[in-house]
């Protein structure tokens, strides 16, 4: 490790040492007009920059250019060496600079690049005057650009730094609002929407938004995932595993039951990313919901995720009637134990088909035999003797609304 804080950088060594000792006196001279000259090109020419110099962007440049040029002069009389500790933070603080200003670091190495070729026309001037033999000229132009390179690759490694402490932060606050949204409801007992009292107060709830950068959308829809393999990141928010996200989708992926929360579900469910996602983790996606009923949402997907086939996605919006009959198991096998208790004298196969072939009545319009041939893929007159089988079985209860409305229920739960 290096004065600069960064493993391996190069220093210059003793290559320095061909200088002669008045070179860095002359060069001194030249830096009292040169940073002027260096700024005023790099406002005509780099847009970025072209604005006043006033306030803390305009003292960040000044001080950046003239802490460049008195420090590659210093390295000169010194005969090398590496990045001076304590002058690093300028250069540190011009990387976090162009990130605090949203942009990208183009134009803070377009400017290094433009201060480099306007310091070495005066440069070279020096080294003409002083009589500089052609070896110790490109000397001194290697070890000049070779200090802009290290001066930049400072402000290089500082904006990535402040960039992934951001993106730590906002996937921090961006949890705390998915905690926020997902809290189970604190009503008691067994109809937790009955006279709900919000335990989130809409301005907290926009603040924690605001924070997040999430816009607050009308609708959302929660995806239930299967745990997935692979290297955790440590920060909450950020996806992990390696699973690739849409940047509005809120995400937990390392806790113990990984979720999403999905804003403007009918947009983003197009989205590619997503939709891999969705596959590659066996996401079941909860019904869309107003945002207030985000936990709902999710408790459905959760059910749905813990029913559905392992490893295969599942969308609750097609399955709202299987939620129904999920939300309490020992009622259904109660109703199914009484409503399909004439089924339990046959053989498992009869059994069988004799459930398929009743689920089949019950869902058609007219359940007559053509439409069950139709849907069972029999002969027509295979669909009428199991007609009659179940008219026997069941008699009157094939036409008594609520008998076919529990008899269904029981027969979509799998209970047969």
């Amino acid at each position: 490790m290096n004065a600069s804080g960064t493993a391996g950088a190069p220093g210059f060594g003793g290559a320095w040492a061909a200088f002669p000792q008045r070179l860095a006196a002359e060069l001194r001279k030249e830096n009292r007009t040169l940073a002027a000259e260096i700024i005023h090109e790099i406002r005509r020419q780099i847009p970025e920059f072209s604005r006043p110099l006033s306030g803390q962007f305009g003292a960040a440049i000044q001080n950046g250019v003239e802490t460049a040029l008195a420090e590659f002069v210093d390295r000169v009389e010194e005969g090398g060496g590496e990045l001076d500790a304590e002058r690093l933070p300028v250069y540190r603080a011009l990387g976090r600079g162009e990130l605090s200003e949203g942009r990208s670091l183009d134009a803070l190495q377009a400017a290094y690049r433009l201060g480099g070729r306007v310091a070495w026309r005066r440069y070279v001037r020096v080294a003409r005057r002083l009589s500089l033999a052609t070896d110790a000229v490109a000397q001194l132009a290697e070890t000049a650009f070779t200090h802009i390179d290290e001066i930049a690759a400072a402000s290089v490694a500082a904006y990535a730094r402040a960039q992934a402490d951001a993106a730590g932060t906002l996937g921090r606050r961006r949890h705390r609002l998915l905690t926020l949204l997902i809290a189970p409801d604190p009503s008691p007992g067994p109809h937790p929407r009955t006279a709900r009292a919000d335990p989130v107060p809409d301005e907290v709830l926009r603040q924690a938004a605001r924070d997040a950068e999430w816009p607050l959308p009308r609708t959302v829809a929660a995806v239930a995932l299967s745990p997935g393999p692979g290297p955790r990141t440590g920060v909450p928010g950020r996806p992990s595993h390696g699973l690739r996200l849409p940047s509005l989708v809120l995400a937990d992926l390392d806790g113990p039951a990984p979720c999403l929360l999905v804003p403007d579900p009918a947009e983003l469910f197009a989205d590619p990313l997503l939709r891999q996602a969705l596959q590659d983790r066996a996401g079941a996606t909860g019904p869309v919901v107003p945002l207030r009923q985000a936990a709902d949402s999710l408790r459905w997907a959760r059910s749905l995720r813990a029913h559905a086939p392992a490893g295969e996605p599942a969308d609750a919006d097609r399955r709202l009637t299987d939620l129904l009959l999920l939300a309490d198991p020992p009622l259904v096998r109660l109703m199914a134990a009484r409503r399909l208790a004439p089924l339990d004298a046959l053989t498992p196969k009869q059994r069988d088909r004799l459930a398929h072939t009743l689920l089949a009545h019950l869902q058609t319009p007219h359940g007559s035999a053509p439409e069950l041939a139709e849907r069972l893929a029999i002969h027509p007159q295979t669909a009428r003797q199991r007609l009659h089988h179940l008219q026997r079985l069941f008699g009157a209860q094939l036409a008594d609304p609520d008998a076919r409305f529990e008899l269904e229920a029981a027969l979509r739960a799998g209970l047969a």
